[in-house]
C-alpha cells in the first residue's frame, strides 16, 4: 500500500496547491477560473493517496492510486495553461509543475510495485 512518504508529499503539494489558488482567485479574470479547476485536481491527488492507504482491497487501492495519477497529469495540463497565459506567473507556476512531475513518477512507481507478481 501507499506509504507515508508519499502521503506526506501529496499533503504539502496540496497545501501549496491551495495558496496559488488563493492568489490566483485574487487575481480575478481567466486565472480565477482555471484556479477552480487546478484546485481540483490539486487536492484530490492527496484525498485519493490517502484512500488508498485506508483501501480494503489490492484491487481498490490501485482504482484510487490510478485516479491519483491521472489528476497529477490533469494538473500538469492546468499549469501550463496557466504558464503560457501569463508569464508573470511562470516563476511561481514552475516549481509546482516540477514537483508534480516528481509526484508522477513517484505515483507511477507505487503503481508499478504494487502490481501482483506473476
Amino acid at each position: 500500500m501507499a506509504n507515508k512518504d508519499i502521503q506526506e508529499k501529496t499533503l504539502n503539494f496540496s497545501t501549496k496547491i491551495v495558496n496559488i489558488c488563493n492568489l490566483l482567485r485574487e487575481n480575478g479574470g481567466i486565472e480565477y477560473d482555471l484556479s477552480k479547476q487546478l484546485i481540483h485536481s490539486g487536492t484530490i491527488i492527496d484525498t485519493k493517496i490517502e484512500e488508498a492507504q485506508n483501501s480494503k482491497s489490492q484491487l481498490d487501492f490501485m482504482q484510487k492510486m490510478n485516479v491519483s495519477l491521472k489528476e497529477a497529469k490533469e494538473i500538469n495540463h492546468w499549469l501550463r495553461i496557466l504558464i503560457a497565459i501569463n508569464k508573470k506567473l511562470e516563476t511561481r507556476l514552475l516549481p509546482l509543475l516540477n514537483e508534480s512531475n516528481e509526484l508522477i513518477s513517484l505515483i507511477h512507481a507505487t503503481i508499478k510495485n504494487s502490481k501482483p507478481k506473476n
